[in-house]
């Protein structure tokens, strides 16, 4: 589960589609501060280890300042586009060292977003441990190598850039929901006001699954939830408060055990990736239920589980198929009765599966040939 201790949830912002719920912190996080950091490439390379490199749109970084005094954000690093200079035939790349490394002492740049999504690209990326027959060569010599998801940034997704820019950004803000078509796109959680107001415009920045494209693309403009006081309960000023506090809280109870329910209540499972002082930097993967949000991310926590910094990415029902099934075959050693019988279908149709999963590559062709006749045969 996320709890999200120390946030409140203020009342929603409609912009056509979008719904962006604004998350505020009571006591500001000081000791631990996120800065961006722009890159001038339209490509990025990652050496995730000496044998493995992931490759994605890249544009930003983000600093983690950590210090058990009170520290000030270094602020936005804003490019110069006159300063650019970009060959006309090719395109830029940018290598990167790792997807968290220590810059200073108290200093670690990450990638955010793609963090997570690197987590997820290598959920069982060595593929079949026991050479079963029935997976082929390629399989076994180098896995799931390589591995390819599709994702839009937010500068795609209609609306978001309107509704960002006519946002109303609250005093002690510190996060955001962003919804489009009332679907959760997105969580954006930072420590400090000064810093969400540094990087509430990187949102467009991040990715967002083809899901959220979709629906930004088809969606009709959602309802806005306004607050309504009985006349008959308001007396006095004391009263008008007394209604209006009880009207954010009733929307906030809401939002939290409905709209927000995915995100919060699933069983995720953690990686430590870096410690940063008494916080821990960590990326999580959900349990990959069929029809729920399931949400790939990214989490600063402090020793007590508050957390400081969090950014997630909505899968789609084909990337939490894929998921789902890839840690099926992980967990019945990549045995295809086994995965099947736990499954609850036959073999041909786990066959079916994992080529509609794009991973048909990993099975022997005559495999896939003689699954594919039973099919046919009923």
């Amino acid at each position: 589960m996320i709890e999200l201790t120390g946030l409140t949830t203020r009342p929603a912002q409609v912009w056509g589609g979008v719904r962006l719920v604004p998350l505020v912190r009571e006591t500001p996080i000081e000791d631990l501060r996120l800065d961006v950091r722009l890159y001038d490439a339209d490509f990025g390379v990652v050496a995730v280890d000496p044998r493995t490199a992931y490759y994605s749109y890249i544009p930003h970084g983000y600093v983690a300042t950590w210090d058990h005094a009170p520290a000030a954000a270094y602020g936005t690093q804003l490019l110069d586009p006159a300063e650019r200079t970009r060959a006309p035939d090719r395109m830029t790349l940018r290598f990167h060292r790792r997807m968290a490394r220590r810059v200073d002492k108290n200093r670690l740049r990450f990638l955010p977003l793609h963090l997570a999504l690197e987590g997820y690209l290598a959920l069982h990326f060595g593929g079949p441990e026991i050479v079963w027959e029935e997976w082929s060569q390629r399989a076994i010599r180098h896995g799931l190598s390589p591995r390819v998801e599709e994702a839009y940034t937010g500068a795609l997704v209609r609306g978001l850039d309107d509704a960002l820019r006519v946002f109303e950004i609250h005093a002690g803000q510190c996060g955001l929901l962003v919804y489009v078509a009332d679907a959760l796109a997105s969580a954006f959680v930072v420590p400090h006001p000064a810093d969400y107001r540094a990087l509430h415009a990187t949102l467009l920045l991040d990715l967002y699954g083809e899901l959220i494209y979709h629906y930004a693309m088809l969606s009709m403009p959602v309802p806005d939830f306004r607050a309504r006081i009985a006349d008959a309960n308001v007396r006095s000023l004391a009263d008008l408060r007394a209604e209006a506090a009880r009207q954010h809280e009733e929307w906030a109870a809401f939002h939290d055990g409905a709209m927000a329910a995915g995100l919060l209540e699933a069983d995720y499972t953690y990686e430590r990736v870096y410690d940063l002082g008494p916080y821990r930097l960590s990326r999580f993967l959900p349990p990959f239920e069929r029809r729920r949000d399931n949400h790939v991310g990214e989490v600063i926590t402090d020793e007590s589980g508050q957390v400081a910094y969090l950014k997630t990415f909505r899968l789609s029902e084909n990337q939490v198929r894929r998921g789902r099934l890839l840690t099926a075959l992980a967990a019945n050693d990549w045995s295809l009765p086994g995965t099947a019988t736990a499954l609850g279908v036959t073999e041909p149709e786990l066959a079916r599966r994992i080529e509609n999963a794009g991973f048909g590559h990993l099975l022997r062709q005559d495999v896939r040939d003689h699954y594919r006749a039973r099919r046919r045969a009923g």
